[in-house]
């Protein structure tokens, strides 16, 4: 998979912004920063409400994705482009529960809500909400293979590659969460043994873009190739 396969940039998004076969989506670590402002023509999914059970910890089933999705005037032939704050954190837990449920074609804008407003470019008032007719969304089956279960964890330890993205307090056991996300604390501090704490925050430039390949795979001890990543945090936005 390449770059290209995963990131559109500021002037793709730019020209694709009154695509009929696009639905720009807006996931905010700041569930209110849609309501300032927004790219034209973005749709906004709020991570707290749409994309966690009510009831317990885990992810909306299928059906609840299919509703969503509907609601929202998402098709599946649309191209999905999300974008967020904070280096696209949250954006980025959005486009893995799109890949989880199989839709095609779902994108990432590198540098998120940050590159856009550096460079100057549009945004509209947070009232200005475009209207999306529904549609009848199909989710897959959930794709397991890129999910990690507890069992998987464990196995892995001490045998393949374990990245542990949250910040350095996080995986000392400093802290249980986020300072500015208490409700999102661990139940007990620390780290799975045998991981490497390569926190979020490291892969990303100052405007908020993506950091290259080359500074990526500087960041971590060369992967063997009998062994692939496991990516654990309480939460899959990082």
């Amino acid at each position: 998979m390449s770059r290209s396969d995963v990131l559109v940039d500021a002037d793709w998004l730019q020209e694709h912004l009154d695509d009929p076969t696009i639905a720009i989506v807006e996931v905010d670590e700041d569930t209110s920063a849609y309501e300032k402002n927004h790219i034209r023509n973005a749709i906004r999914i709020d991570w707290t409400k749409d994309l966690q059970d009510p009831v317990r910890r885990d992810f909306v089933d299928q059906e609840g994705f299919e509703k969503l999705l509907s609601e929202k005037g998402i098709a599946n032939d649309h191209t999905v482009v999300l974008y967020g704050g904070n280096n696209n954190w949250f954006a980025s837990y959005a486009y893995w529960y799109f890949k989880l449920y199989g839709h095609e074609s779902v994108k990432l804008l590198d540098g998120g809500r940050k590159k856009w407003e550096l460079d100057a470019r549009e945004l509209v008032a947070g009232d200005e909400v475009p209207e999306r007719p529904k549609t009848d969304y199909k989710a897959k089956a959930q794709d397991t293979s890129i999910r990690a279960f507890r069992d998987d964890v464990v196995a892995a330890i001490g045998s393949q590659n374990l990245v542990d993205v949250r910040s350095p307090d996080e995986f000392s056991g400093k802290l249980l969460a986020p300072a500015h996300l208490p409700q999102e604390q661990s139940q007990r501090p620390g780290h799975v043994p045998s991981a490497r704490n390569i926190p979020w925050s490291k892969n990303a430039n100052d405007d908020g873009t993506f950091k290259s390949d080359e500074e990526l795979n500087g960041s971590s001890t060369p992967r063997r190739a009998s062994t692939w990543p496991r990516t654990p945090c309480l939460l899959p936005h990082r």
